[in-house]
């Protein structure tokens, strides 16, 4: 494990401190938290961007004229 220093404003120190808290953690462990989850995702988003880019339009329509028509089944019918 590494240390980081990391200069914050005190509200956001004092916001920190108060989340720790309330989670039953350290404000070590919830920053840890919560960097995690940015870089989480960001290389989510980036992942998606991406396989994006490697796709190709589809006309959906057409995709979806092949499906025939039919009632839906009682339990997925909207409430009246």
């Amino acid at each position: 494990m590494s240390t980081l220093s990391v200069r914050l404003p005190n509200s956001i120190h004092q916001h920190a401190k108060r989340l720790a808290r309330n989670e039953g953690v350290t404000v070590n462990q919830l920053v840890s938290s919560a960097v995690a989850e940015k870089l989480s995702a960001l290389d989510a988003e980036r992942y998606l961007r991406e396989r994006a880019k490697r796709g190709k339009k589809v006309d959906i329509d057409a995709i979806l004229a092949k499906i025939p028509a039919s009632e839906p089944e009682p339990h997925d019918r909207m409430p009246e």
